[in-house]
């Protein structure tokens, strides 16, 4: 099957964040073997479907190239496609190469037909760091996007909204002294109120797709020598933010309740939904697809168009040793792909 063998290439090429050089070459060359002439800025890679017409509206489907390292646990080569018991096992088979070649393969299918809308299929780049050269480099060059189906391992179900996220640095302040006697002002004293409130705090307004606003403290840095009370306190928070709230407004009421001091590190991961009623989510409705909020982030986060994550695979294999997609769920997400789209209309 073309697809797995175009899945099992790119297994075999190193394609981590910002290093996407070579698997980019590899679907310039492949949409040149399908007739189309890719267009290409750093390593994104797209196509238009063919007789485009600037008065249809636009359908992205995009799925992006890079994967994360492997972590240490691997027993497989992560390099090495293999194909065991109807699985394919490979470092981004199931994040998000599945959804790469299953989006161009629903693509060929769907540009063979007159379409109510234009078509424009991307693979793009640095998704995992959410890098400067990934889809925020090239928005402006795709043109109107109307509605776009981004590509994850979502097992071909939608999820029409998605959380947030943004990380925020603090520091508490105190003063130095000698451990052995009453002096100084422990820091560490004074960011444990400050951690309380992140831990107890909830924000008012809970999404029935993606529940509450979730804040939690992952790490925490003080001290260097047992007897000097230390002037700084540093711990992080990773904070998932629901529909209902802008990272800004979050941010603002940080500030207002902790005496830390709080650096985001990004406000421009904002949650995403797309209205319940959009002709899209009726589609994936009549089709028998479940519906509902995810608590990761993607592509979404960093676009301006309506859209969906929808793609084949599971989440729960996302950036695990011996990740791996079944052969099944690829065949399934080109099928799902064209039902979704085929005589599709806004």
């Amino acid at each position: 099957m073309e697809t797995i063998e175009l899945l099992k290439k790119m297994i075999s090429i190193p394609s981590f964040s910002g290093n996407e050089e070579r698997v980019a070459d590899l679907m310039v060359a492949t949409w040149a073997e399908h007739g189309y002439s890719a267009e290409r800025s750093g390593n994104n890679v797209w196509v238009k479907s063919r007789n485009f017409d600037p008065v249809k509206p636009t359908i992205l489907l995009d799925a992006h190239l890079d994967t994360v390292r492997p972590n240490g646990n691997w027993e497989k080569d992560p390099f090495t496609a293999v194909v065991e018991d109807g699985k394919l096992y490979g470092l981004g088979s199931n994040d998000t190469g599945g959804s790469v070649v299953a989006m161009m393969a629903a693509f060929l299918q769907l540009a063979e037909k007159k379409q109510a809308y234009n078509l424009v299929c991307l693979e793009s780049a640095e998704e995992e760091n959410t890098g400067k050269n990934g889809i925020q480099r090239i928005v402006g060059n795709l043109g109107k996007i109307d509605l776009a189906l981004i590509g994850e391992p979502t097992g071909m179900q939608a999820a029409i909204a998605e959380k947030g996220l943004m990380v925020v640095d603090c520091v508490a302040k105190g003063k130095s002294g000698h451990a052995a006697r009453n002096e100084g002002l422990n820091a560490i004293y004074e960011a444990i109120s400050d951690i309380e409130w992140f831990r107890s705090y909830r924000f008012g307004k809970e999404s029935p797709l993606l529940g509450k606003v979730k804040m939690t403290v992952t790490g925490i840095e003080a001290g260097t020598l047992h007897n000097v009370v230390p002037a700084e306190c540093r711990f992080m928070v990773d904070i998932r933010v629901n529909e209902y709230y802008t990272n800004s407004d979050i941010y603002e009421t940080i500030r207002r309740n902790v005496k830390s001091e709080v650096r985001p590190r990004s406000f421009s991961l904002n949650s995403s939904a797309i209205p319940i009623d959009h002709p899209i989510v009726l589609r994936c409705k009549d089709l028998g697809l479940k519906t509902y909020g995810s608590p990761t982030t993607s592509n979404q986060a960093v676009i301006p168009y309506p859209s969906l994550k929808i793609g084949p695979g599971d989440s729960d294999r996302s950036h695990t040793a011996d990740e791996y997609i079944g052969l099944d769920e690829i065949e399934e997400g080109i099928m799902l792909f064209v039902k979704l789209l085929d005589g599709f209309c806004f």
